[in-house]
């Protein structure tokens, strides 16, 4: 079996749960191994982590020279890794990051390039992936056909499995051109915590749009009873009552948790194209007519702001 390159997801050198769905998809068809760009003296931390998920080797690439610039020497140094290794393919979360690293990458190799795949299984001739495409219209398989597969996944597209992997650490040396270096970071701000999960890694997700009118704070509460993250349609956020980072759908984020719960969201495909490969989906809405209903695997019909607080009562005296 080939090796498959899985670029660990981390913040801080914390192993982040998507990595280890990488993981578990990359043992499908391959044997996986990680890539952990990073600190240097954290990679042995890393290695134990992931190897519990499967990795045979974990490739550490140190980050002092990556730093402070945008993702251009990370493409650079994982193009290094597949010069060396000629995996089967290479996995990477379907972040923002993630994506700019799998396109700059995918030029530089001259391969092919699929993202946001929610599955992978083998193929006669490399792994084929499973998407959701055209706002979320069809589902397709497809396959790379040239160079090496390089692949983007959704967070929360498969339960990560333990499989028993040795981790061997070893350290790579990278050379990074001064053209990578173009682009460099002034400043930076870092979001302030909520206390929620990250929206585009959330098991849980409860959303709230027009119908609130304003007022999330059933939403939140919920989501809080549930340790959900909290997201929003298009309409609450150009309305105001949320930032565009909460937003869900073809022009905000894409999601793929276990639950959705759409709270007052009419389901117009703009906001179906960034949520409707979710595992379960929950919609409340006063229009039983609502196009979201055509979609969900449980539908109330009625007012959010009854609904979700007593639904929110049930979670608390359930959990004790």
């Amino acid at each position: 079996m080939s090796e498959i390159l899985v670029v660990v997801d981390h913040a801080d050198g914390a192993v982040k749960r998507p990595t280890y769905e990488m993981l578990t998809l990359a043992g499908r068809i391959g044997e996986p191994s990680a890539v952990f760009i990073g600190p240097k003296d954290q990679g042995a931390e890393v290695a134990e982590a992931v190897a519990k998920y499967g990795a045979g080797k974990v490739y550490v690439v140190d980050d002092t020279d990556l730093k402070g610039y945008l993702v251009a020497p990370k493409a650079e140094a994982l193009a290094q890794l597949i010069e060396k290794t000629s995996p089967g393919a290479l996995l990477i979360a379907s972040s923002a990051e993630g994506k700019e690293i799998a396109g700059r990458l995918a030029i530089k190799t001259g391969s092919g390039l699929i993202t946001d795949a929610v599955d992978l299984e083998s193929g006669e001739d490399g792994p084929v992936t499973t998407q959701s495409v055209f706002a979320g219209s069809y589902t397709v398989k497809a396959k790379v056909t040239k160079g090496t597969p390089i692949i983007t996944v959704k967070p929360n597209s498969a339960a990560p499995v333990e499989a028993a992997g040795v981790g061997e650490v070893e350290e790579v040396a990278v050379t990074i051109s001064e053209a990578a270096k173009a682009a460099r970071i002034v400043a930076s701000q870092p979001r302030t915590a909520t206390g929620r999960p990250e929206l585009t890694e959330a098991a849980i997700i409860v959303s709230g749009g027009r119908g609130t009118g304003g007022k999330f704070e059933p939403v939140e509460e919920l989501a809080d009873a549930l340790g959900a993250a909290v997201g929003a349609s298009r309409a609450a956020v150009d309305s105001g009552w949320k930032p565009h980072s909460y937003q869900i759908g073809q022009t905000g984020k894409t999601v793929s948790p276990q639950l959705y719960i759409a709270a007052g969201i009419s389901g117009a495909i703009q906001h179906r194209a960034g949520m409707q490969t979710s595992k379960t989906i929950v919609a409340v809405n006063k229009d039983e007519e609502a196009p979201i209903f055509e979609l969900v695997d449980f539908g109330i019909v009625g007012d959010l702001h009854t609904v979700l607080p007593a639904l929110t009562e049930e979670v608390k005296q359930r959990k004790g």
